[in-house]
C-alpha cells in the first residue's frame, strides 16, 4: 500500500498542469511525465508505504490510513491542513476535508494520486527482478488475466497479500 502527500504552491503554470487527472485515468507514460513535473513544482512531496503483512493483519483500510499518516508526517515543511480522497485520518491532528472522488475533483489530490501510483509501479518493477516469472513489471500486481495466470502457475510469492482472494487459501511460497 502506497500513499502520497503533496504540498503545492497556490499558482502553478505550465502545459502539464492542464493534464493532471486521477492517476487511474492516465497511461503510465503520462503519469511518469506528470510525476516529474509534480516533483519539481511541489513545495513538498512525501510517500508512505505499508507492507503486505500489515495489510493482512490490520486490513486494507487501516493500512491505507497508516500509509497516509506516514506520508503526511514526512512532509517538510509540514502541512497546515489536509485534503483527502474519501476518508479521514483521525490519527493526524490537522484540519481535514475529505472529498468523495477527490482524485477526480481536486488538483492536489490528483497530484498525490499520481505520485503514489508511479512510486508503487516503480516498486513493482524492482520486485519483478526479485520474483521473476510473475510479470510484476508489466501488470504491476493488479488482478489482470496475466497476473492470475502467473499465480495459478507459480502459486503466491512472499509479497502477495494472503488475506485477498484468490490468494486466501493458497500456499505462499
Amino acid at each position: 500500500m502506497v500513499a502520497a502527500a503533496v504540498i503545492l504552491p497556490r499558482r502553478l503554470k505550465g502545459y502539464w498542469v492542464e493534464q493532471v487527472r486521477d492517476s487511474k485515468l492516465l497511461n503510465p507514460g503520462r503519469r511518469d511525465y506528470l510525476f516529474q513535473h509534480i516533483q519539481e513544482a511541489a513545495t513538498s512531496v512525501a510517500v508512505g508505504a505499508i507492507s503486505h503483512e500489515v495489510i493482512d493483519t490490520q486490513n486494507i483500510v487501516r493500512a491505507t490510513r497508516l500509509a497516509m499518516k506516514q506520508a503526511v508526517e514526512k512532509l517538510s515543511p509540514p502541512a497546515d491542513m489536509l485534503l483527502i480522497d474519501y476518508m479521514r485520518l483521525p490519527e493526524v491532528p490537522l484540519p481535514q476535508k475529505w472529498i468523495t472522488n477527490g482524485d477526480r475533483l481536486c488538483f492536489s489530490i490528483a497530484c498525490a494520486s499520481i505520485v503514489a501510483k508511479v512510486t508503487r509501479d516503480r516498486m513493482m518493477v524492482e520486485l519483478d527482478s526479485v520474483y521473476p516469472g510473475y510479470g510484476l513489471a508489466r501488470h504491476k500486481g493488479y488482478w489482470t488475466e496475466e497476473h492470475l495466470s502467473c499465480l495459478n502457475r507459480l502459486g503466491p510469492a512472499g509479497i502477495h497479500r494472503a488475506s485477498f482472494q484468490p490468494i486466501r487459501g493458497m500456499t505462499i511460497l
